[in-house]
């Protein structure tokens, strides 16, 4: 059997959008004879991860931080050859038609004298640049959502504290979703305009949050993410201090949702502190966190499907409930194997778990929950009565380096479900399938393929789908699409971590 063949092409002076990058490796991923291809752009680390995966040629060592790197390794010589050209024709595309927009701009001073109504600039950049830019435009007045991950956590609080200073507000890094006056921003979901405002440090918290209040017939003023790190004690919520306090000033915003993991013991007694002062009522949900004392205005959730309720109000209209699930031919005793793309999903479905007393591991544990990585199975502690349940964030930096995130191409999640399909150990299968501004146009086509070649004797299959109707992929049409191929879906992912818990009783 022949080695594969791997080669490099750089393309000098090109900048493409890293989701588009992403996107186009996943398509040329999936050509005949093609076994992976990457396109980074050629900043010392990326060479760095491609060099450390064998992926990186004499030619690619060559390219430059304003050079592009497409890397493709293949079996044959006229499969490599072929996705060179597939990808020279995809990025003319992509090229020309940035040209023909009139909303391009050479530069942040151009954009600025363009628009000087503007008062926020979206920052996605490589790492190493993201500070930097910035904090240029901070320096001309903008608000900032920096959507590039990568950046260190002094520079963070050298920014958020720059922003203070100017009256300004620092989204991010990594920030991955906001709404401001309505508008979906990075991956977001399209969501009826309300009254309740929202502070995120965490994107598909936000996102689930969203989704459930429209649903239930309320809306969102705003939804600021913050960036996982904001509510940390090296950062100590100086964005979220800072939301809160424009929130509150907001005459469109009744009530204040908080998502997050739990933040450091100094950074949540001062939150707490501050939270009493607030004005308007506030839901506060700290994934993982069962109990807190907190000022009367607060309340802890320990759901965002209770978050979501709680911010409603008891005049709301609530999402149709089911009745979950129902026998299922290959229901057995065994485990729950949840293959998450959202990693607050993911941490939210161990806290349930966790909660309900059963044992839990996962790659990205929450307190209280064992640690599994991809070498082995997981195990929780000593020796004790019922399964390990195994939840996995397939968008943690293990499985995405190089590679798309599941959101955007949900086919790296594909492998995955095809061995939990066929694992005998497995009672269960959950998923999350969110939609939105920046995600896969159809997520739950992979998720049918899979089930589609399942052995008859495969798990139950226990989804929920983060979207609405509003969205690109429209909610309603990928639920139906998952029905269809057996699935049941649940109306939020609290419920289907309930739902895949009770299958795995029956």
């Amino acid at each position: 059997m022949s080695e594969d063949i791997v080669a490099n092409r750089v393309r000098r002076g090109f900048y493409l959008d890293s989701v588009a990058l992403m996107r186009l490796s996943a398509t040329l991923s999936g050509r005949e004879g093609v076994e992976s291809a990457t396109l980074m752009v050629g900043i010392p680390s990326n060479l760095e991860i491609l060099d450390e995966a064998g992926l990186l040629t004499a030619e690619g060592r060559g390219a430059g931080p304003d050079d592009l790197v497409i890397v493709v390794r293949a079996t044959r010589r006229s499969a490599i050859d072929a996705a060179f050209e597939a990808a020279a024709e995809s990025l003319e595309r992509a090229a020309e038609s940035e040209e023909a927009s009139d909303r391009r701009y050479p530069g942040l001073r151009s954009a600025c004298e363009a628009l000087p109504g503007a008062n926020l600039a979206l920052v996605s950049v490589p790492g190493p640049f993201a500070a930097h830019e910035a904090r240029r435009a901070l320096g001309r007045g903008l608000n900032v959502l920096l959507f590039s991950d990568h950046v260190s956590v002094e520079d963070e609080v050298a920014l958020k504290r720059e922003a203070g200073r100017r009256g300004l507000l620092v989204m991010g890094p990594d920030c991955g979703t906001a709404i401001i006056d309505g508008v979906p921003l990075a991956f977001a979901n399209r969501v009826r305009r309300g009254d309740i405002g929202v502070i995120a440090a965490s994107g598909t918290g936000l996102q689930e949050f969203s989704v459930l209040v429209h649903r239930s017939g309320g809306g969102i003023s705003h939804g600021i993410g913050v960036g996982g790190r904001d509510l940390s004690d090296e950062v100590g919520a100086a964005s979220t201090l800072a939301a809160l306090e424009a929130l509150e000033h907001d005459a469109g915003t009744r009530h204040v949702a908080i998502l997050s993991k739990p933040p450091g013991p100094r950074t949540e007694a001062a939150l707490i502190a501050r939270l009493a002062e607030c004005p308007k009522p506030v839901t506060l949900c700290l994934v993982g966190r069962d109990d807190a004392e907190l000022p009367a205005n607060v309340h802890l959730a320990p759901t965002l499907r209770d978050a979501a309720r709680h911010a409603l109000g008891p005049g709301a209209s609530e999402s149709a409930r089911d009745a979950g699930p129902g026998p299922h031919p290959g229901a057995r005793p065994g485990r729950i194997a949840g293959l998450y793309t959202g990693g607050t999903l993911c941490a939210e479905g161990q806290a349930i778990l966790r909660r309900a007393g059963a044992r839990v591991a996962s790659n990205a544990p929450i307190p209280g929950v064992a640690r599994v990585d991809r070498s082995g199975p997981a195990t929780a502690g000593p020796p004790a009565p019922g399964p390990v349940h195994q939840l996995l964030d397939l968008g943690a930096d293990e499985y995405t380096t190089g590679r798309p995130h599941p959101m955007i191409e949900p086919a790296m999640r594909a492998e995955a479900l095809e061995q939990a399909l066929a694992d005998a150990e497995v009672s269960v299968v959950l998923l999350d399938v969110v939609l939105g501004t920046g995600s896969h146009p159809d997520p739950a086509t992979e998720v049918t393929r899979a089930i589609a070649s399942a052995p008859a004797s495969r798990p139950a299959v226990v989804a929920s789908v983060c979207g609405t109707d509003l969205d690109p992929q429209n909610a309603s049409a990928q639920r139906r699409a998952l029905e269809r191929a057996g699935v049941f879906v649940a109306e939020s992912n609290a419920d289907a971590v309930e739902a895949a818990l009770s299958l795995t009783a029956k």
